[in-house]
């Protein structure tokens, strides 16, 4: 108990003798002049620009906002610091709404003209402040009542995995959305696409939550959606056995060629190369092409390839060949 009061009595003298006076009265009247400076400074006039969101309310239970639901009006007041310092942190302009009934003009439209956009501005305004500027001077929203379709989402942007990776598997969750809009547009739309991507370098699986993007007056839901972009190591590698198939050749006659299966480079995943067999890739000659040249070799052509497959080529472009009749 003597402690703390040896360690108070320490403090008062500490405090209250002639050098800490001073410094306590120059602190006082420091403090003061800087609450006379902030009582000057806001009682001067400012301009300063505000953002109120302004929203559709009221809205029919069948009806749709296919527009944006909430717009942003830019309003450039004039009036005393401590006024515009209310609007810029208190809840007077957060949110302001108006009714859908009394500016729906029919057919999927309605516009709020700029003599009512900035009656309702100036009404949540106060008295003494004065409106300098509003912006946009006239909204309009649109709507339907209910029509829509799903349709599949794609990603685009630019998506470049680490050298010697490539994407080999992307997933979307969910992999379509629903569209609203007037059927006109509805029927324009195929496909959602997401906002520009730009990922570069990577080797892991990316996964990336990301917007839609917006088109006027077309509403989609979900907005956000998640992708998966799987990554594999690319590797060379080489198909022996795939067989020759000859087209074109008429009923009566057997084309043959010698060797009757090639071998075929190409660049795939580890994973893809795995699942790979011959008969998934497509090599031909064409029996018509013979008859027209008359050469001693046959071309052969690789006419299509399975899916993650890259820079296939054949390893030969000629065979001999034989034609029997049947």
């Amino acid at each position: 108990m003597s402690g703390i009061k040896t360690i108070f009595k320490a403090i008062r003298l500490f405090l209250f003798s002639n050098m800490n006076k001073q410094l306590l009265v120059f602190v006082f009247f420091l403090f003061l002049s800087g609450i006379f400076w902030l009582i000057k400074t806001m009682n001067e006039t400012y301009e300063k620009e505000i953002k109120i969101p302004l929203q559709v309310g009221n809205i029919p239970k069948n009806v749709v906002l296919t527009s944006t639901a909430v717009d942003t009006l830019r309003v450039t007041v004039r009036d005393k610091g401590w006024v515009i310092l209310s609007y810029l942190h208190g809840d007077r302009l957060k949110t302001m709404s108006i009714n859908f009934k009394a500016y729906d003009r029919g057919h999927g439209q309605g516009v709020i003209p700029s003599g009512d956009i900035k009656r309702i501005v100036e009404q949540a305004l106060e008295l003494s402040s004065k409106t300098i500027s509003i912006k946009p001077e006239r909204l309009e929203f649109s709507y339907n009542y209910g029509e829509h379709k799903r349709v599949p989402v794609r990603w685009t942007g630019r998506i470049i995995p680490d050298q010697l990776y490539f994407i080999s598997q992307v997933e979307y969750t969910p992999d379509s959305v629903d569209v609203y809009a007037t059927q006109q547009k509805l029927d324009s739309i195929s496909t959602i696409y997401t906002e520009a991507l730009n990922y570069a370098n990577f080797r892991d699986t990316l996964s990336i939550d990301c917007q839609l993007s917006h088109m006027k007056d077309v509403k989609v839901v979900p907005k956000q959606i998640h992708i998966k972009f799987y990554t594999d190591v690319l590797t060379e590698e080489a198909m022996d056995g795939v067989p020759i198939q000859g087209i074109n050749v008429p009923a009566g006659k057997v084309l043959r060629t010698f060797p009757p299966k090639v071998r075929i480079h190409f660049v795939a995943g580890a994973d893809r190369i795995r699942s790979l067999r011959p008969d998934d890739f497509t090599v031909i000659t064409d029996y018509n092409e013979i008859m027209d040249t008359k050469s001693e070799k046959c071309k052969i052509y690789l006419r299509s390839v399975p899916q993650g497959i890259s820079r296939a080529s054949l390893e030969t472009k000629e065979v001999d060949y034989l034609i029997e009749e049947e």
